[in-house]
């Protein structure tokens, strides 16, 4: 492995690196537009986040932040208040940097000075987490497949998971962004109301959450086993995928395409602001989303199943949790978590094979195995990603099974890696990003802390497994 560092050059307010990749072929066509200004003309230009809204609102909120909620009842609220808002400090810094230069976030990232071995060495940390990702993926199909199963569906668990991943396949290769925005906003809209509802409804039955069990669980305080908690944090609002994915949605949505190419120019730097405006709108909307349907389910874990003394497991995982339901409104509505387990599962199985499909595209070509003759070659490749990645998760499940320690691999492997993506973004803000379209002094002190927090929950964790083996 060389330990050279790419040769560096200073540019017009940030390090260029001279070895880094062409701007991405997503972002790099010339159509300058002005951004807009008025809300109902940025209300118009948003959608990447709810992309990831909708693969974020997901495997973390329906498995694992109730499971965590489940063991330790009320106490880690905070945490899940911390670990949603300070992972947007570092989505929009991302996001910035691929906007205003045109490059995907694994081009970005191949930029990192440090040793390289055909890519960047934080390439080939991706690459240990996108593995664990088909892991993820696999155990949300697997409970997708248990939803049907209750249902009432007469068919093996592993045949209906074969059937997810082909309406999956079927779906991504015949249709286009604006497919994946539309369905994804509506998915997210009704698991977001279901949850808010039943949280409403907590409050009428014995289960009902007093001031004083938020007020506990706003006080720092750690379990005895972080092993859970370390888990969600990796998945909980933006996870170090959805950290990775979203940048390419910003170029598909055409960001960077209306900011242009850089130029040393006053007309050139208003269109990037008024474009990162626009991200930082979309981004900030994404967090509300996020964060309520997170807020809510760690809420009815804590309340419903801790109460009950109920555990999160492979076995009867659904049933299980139905209970955050059932206790809500009665019986009758083990029909309605259904919908909701259906809403928020699926949404999630669909964006993020949306989004790997890209990964894998992009990461082909940096790896050198392919190198792509246009866009329309690239797009071909994304609608083959889109057949390989269910029949890879559907597999593993089929081969696995156990939902619940399939997505517990992807939220690890991702807790790991957020602390690199997080000095990344800083590592872009200090060097790579042009002067004028920095935000000042208060968002590098934030980004620096979020960047430590991470980097201290995974310290933490560490130092808890070399302790267990002494």
């Amino acid at each position: 492995m060389s330990m050279k560092a790419p040769q560096a050059s200073q540019s017009n307010g940030g390090t260029a690196i001279s070895n880094a990749p062409e701007p991405s072929a997503i972002g790099s066509a010339r159509a300058e537009i002005t951004a807009p200004t008025d809300w109902r003309g940025i209300l118009k230009q948003i959608g990447p986040g709810l992309i990831i809204s909708a693969v974020i609102v997901g495997s973390g909120e329906l498995i694992v932040t109730p499971k965590l909620g489940a063991q330790v009842g009320f106490i880690m609220l905070w945490f899940i208040v911390l670990g949603c808002f300070i992972k947007v400090f570092v989505q929009i810094e991302l996001g910035r940097f691929a906007i205003s230069r045109g490059m995907t976030t694994l081009e970005a990232m191949n930029s990192i000075p440090g040793p390289r071995w055909i890519v960047s060495w934080l390439l080939w940390l991706w690459v240990l987490m996108y593995v664990a990702l088909i892991f993820q993926v696999a155990g949300m199909v697997g409970a997708l497949a248990t939803v049907f199963k209750l249902a009432g569906l007469q068919f093996p668990v592993n045949g209906l998971a074969l059937g997810v991943g082909l309406l999956t396949a079927v779906l991504l290769v015949i249709g286009r962004y604006k497919l994946v925005e539309k369905l994804s906003t509506a998915l997210v809209a009704i698991f977001t109301v279901c949850t808010l509802v039943a949280v409403g409804a907590l409050q009428t039955t014995p289960y009902a959450i007093t001031g004083e069990d938020l007020m506990s669980g706003l006080r720092f305080r750690l379990p005895s086993d972080f092993t859970t908690a370390f888990a969600a944090f990796g998945i909980i609002g933006v996870g170090a995928s959805e950290l990775i994915y979203y940048p390419y949605w910003c170029l598909e949505k055409g960001y960077a395409k209306s900011v242009g190419p850089f130029e040393p120019t006053e007309s050139w730097r208003d269109r990037a602001k008024g474009w990162l405006r626009v991200m930082k709108i979309d981004t900030w909307i994404c967090f509300a989303i996020y964060t309520t349907a997170t807020l809510a389910f760690y809420l009815l874990g804590a309340a419903v199943l801790h109460a009950k003394g109920l555990v999160v497991a492979n076995e009867q995982m659904i049933e299980t949790l139905s209970h955050m339901y059932r206790e809500t409104f009665g019986q009758w509505s083990f029909w309605f978590f259904l919908v909701g387990a259906f809403a928020v599962l699926y949404s999630t199985v669909f964006g993020a094979t949306a989004s790997n499909a890209r990964l894998l595209a992009d990461a082909l070509q940096l790896f050198k195995i392919v190198r792509y003759r246009d866009a329309d070659h690239r797009a071909a490749a994304i609608k083959v990603a889109c057949v390989i990645l269910p029949v890879a998760f559907t597999t593993v499940f089929v081969l696995v099974g156990e939902p619940v320690t399939l997505v517990f691999v992807g939220a690890l492997a991702q807790a790991l890696m957020l602390p690199f993506l997080a000095f990344a973004a800083v590592y872009f803000y200090h060097c790579r990003t042009e002067k004028a379209l920095l935000p000042g002094k208060a968002w590098a002190a934030c980004l620096w802390f979020a960047a430590l927090a991470m980097s201290s929950v995974g310290i933490y964790k560490m130092v808890e497994e070399i302790g267990k083996r002494l």
